[in-house]
């Protein structure tokens, strides 16, 4: 059975002389600090690329990129990347992730089938300690297409296979990598192929076979009445029948003895229409992509199931929705009881995402419950305030219990390391007290008329509300010690925060799967 999605075309090659007198790879990318004619090793290619720094000032440039056709290189193909000066301690490791992707792109542009990736990176330097492994990460990035253009049998030239450079297997790459092909499949996939049903029926197919057991709930009835927060979010999509919600359960069983677990829910919107509260001026675009919570879930099982980590049991409930807007559609200022019973009065129907969230984070606060040495996860395309408030990067909220255990810093660390990094964010008392009740009518209030981005902590607010709503709050004010962290990708989940035609990042995949020791 071949595997789904293909996985990216990544081999070991141990030694770079060797790999250069044989005939197995057909062009030769070059990747690290500058000069250029440092990258290669002593003799023609070297030669080569002095000869072009002399002619051509911009291959001195800061992060320069050049081309030479010598018969020296293999296939005639020569490829040499400039990461910049690494001298700045702001500079991290994605240099050479962008480096490698800007490379074997230009490889492939230029006719190469089976390039072989080089990277020189400097040691003793802590940052750039697994620029090999980044690298590779960022070739195979270079190799990605879209679900879309797979679905219709249509492909552009891609490399048959990357050679990198260096001791040491790739497995832990691959497998990191095909997890960050699901996320960005799921995320990127327009919202009638990547339907709930076709989010449904993707990972069915991703998981068969493997260690991860999938089950949807179809039944639009009975997910009115387990999950009634996004019963209401779904109301105006239930007239037609392929936009019906699914609740997506992928879960993993470790061999033996489980002594932590790890419970993840996804906003899967697959297209928000803003519902009654109508997104206008041009900003329905990009819509589709609301399902980056969702996806990166997804991409995270796809590792766990590449790497079946031991004595950890791995949930993901995946909330594929549409808000849609029609006759029936949920409004402003209803009151609807969430799974937890918290009596939730909808402040705008754009902020749908939370209630998707709070329902299901609500379930599986049951498991983590019973369960042994738990913490849950949110993750979510949330608010336009993280992207305002961190830019590019993923935003994390942890509540005491998951600080104590040092969760989000491990998740910080593992991202500085592997070129995925995340911003830490707080939840405060004036978070809280944000989303209280103003009537006695209901417990709390969604959010304010105001979009995230004119409010302030505009991200911070809706990780209390998920707190509170799901019942974790509640436990916690109990006794309990619940571990929980709200991650917030609005900012993350696309390049350039393009989210019409951005290519989904897979953000923060690689991040969590090394923070919460997965692989």
């Amino acid at each position: 059975m071949a595997m789904f999605p293909p996985a990216p075309a990544l081999t070991p090659v141990p030694d770079l002389a060797s790999a250069l007198r044989g005939a197995a790879h057909d062009a030769l990318v070059l990747v690290g600090p500058g000069p250029l004619s440092r990258l290669a090793p002593a003799g023609p290619l070297a030669d080569a690329l002095l000869r072009l720094e002399q002619v051509d000032a911009s291959s001195a440039a800061d992060r320069a990129v050049a081309f030479v056709a010598d018969a020296a290189a293999p296939g005639g193909r020569l490829v040499a990347v400039s990461t910049g000066s690494l001298a700045t301690w702001e500079t991290d490791v994605r240099v050479f992730a962008a480096a490698a992707a800007q490379g074997i792109s230009r490889a492939l542009a230029a006719g190469a089938k089976r390039p072989l990736l080089a990277v020189t990176a400097p040691s003793g330097d802590g940052r750039f300690a697994r620029a090999r492994e980044v690298a590779a990460l960022g070739a195979a990035t270079a190799l990605w297409e879209q679900y879309e253009l797979r679905l219709s049998g249509g492909r552009r030239p891609r490399a048959e296979v990357v050679g990198v450079v260096g001791d040491g297997s790739l497995d832990l790459v691959t497998a990191m990598e095909l997890g960050r092909i699901v996320a960005r499949d799921v995320c990127g996939t327009e919202p009638e192929a990547m339907s709930p049903d076709g989010m449904a029926r993707y990972c069915q197919r991703t998981f068969e076979g493997t260690a991860i057991k999938v089950d949807v709930l179809a039944d639009a009835t009975e997910i009115t009445k387990a999950y009634p927060l996004i019963g209401a979010v779904a109301r105006a999509s239930l007239p037609v029948p392929r936009h019906h919600p699914r609740i997506i359960r992928l879960a993993y069983e470790p061999d033996g003895v489980a002594e932590r677990t790890i419970l993840l829910a996804g906003k899967g919107l697959v297209y928000d229409t803003g519902g009654a509260d109508l997104k206008t001026d041009g900003h329905m675009a990009g819509m589709s992509r609301d399902k980056g919570g969702a996806a990166a879930v997804a991409g995270l099982l796809r590792v766990v199931a590449e790497r079946r980590p031991k004595g950890v049991r791995v949930v993901g409930l995946l909330g594929a929705v549409r808000n849609s807007i029609g006759s029936d559609s949920f409004v402003t200022d209803e009151i609807v009881k969430s799974r937890a019973g918290v009596r939730v009065r909808i402040g705008n129907t754009d902020a749908e995402g939370r209630l998707v969230l709070a329902d299901l984070l609500a379930a599986l606060r049951e498991e983590a419950e019973k369960a042994k040495d738990a913490t849950l996860f949110s993750i979510a395309t949330l608010t336009g305030h993280a992207a305002l408030a961190h830019g590019p990067y993923t935003a994390l909220l942890e509540n005491g219990s998951a600080r104590r255990r040092g969760i989000v810093a491990s998740v910080l660390a593992a991202g500085e390391a592997l070129g995925d990094p995340v911003e830490r964010s707080s939840i405060r008392p004036e978070d809280y007290a944000f989303i209280l009740g103003k009537s006695a009518a209901e417990d709390v209030l969604s959010c304010n008329s105001l979009p995230s981005s004119r409010t302030p902590r505009g991200h911070q607010f809706p990780a209390a509300f998920l707190d509170v709503v799901s019942g974790i709050r509640a436990h916690t004010l109990a006794g309990g010690d619940l571990g929980f962290v709200h991650v917030d990708i609005a900012g993350s989940a696309v390049v350039n925060g393009n989210w019409q035609t951005g290519t989904p990042t897979g953000a923060p995949v690689l991040a969590l799967a090394e923070g919460l020791r997965l692989v």
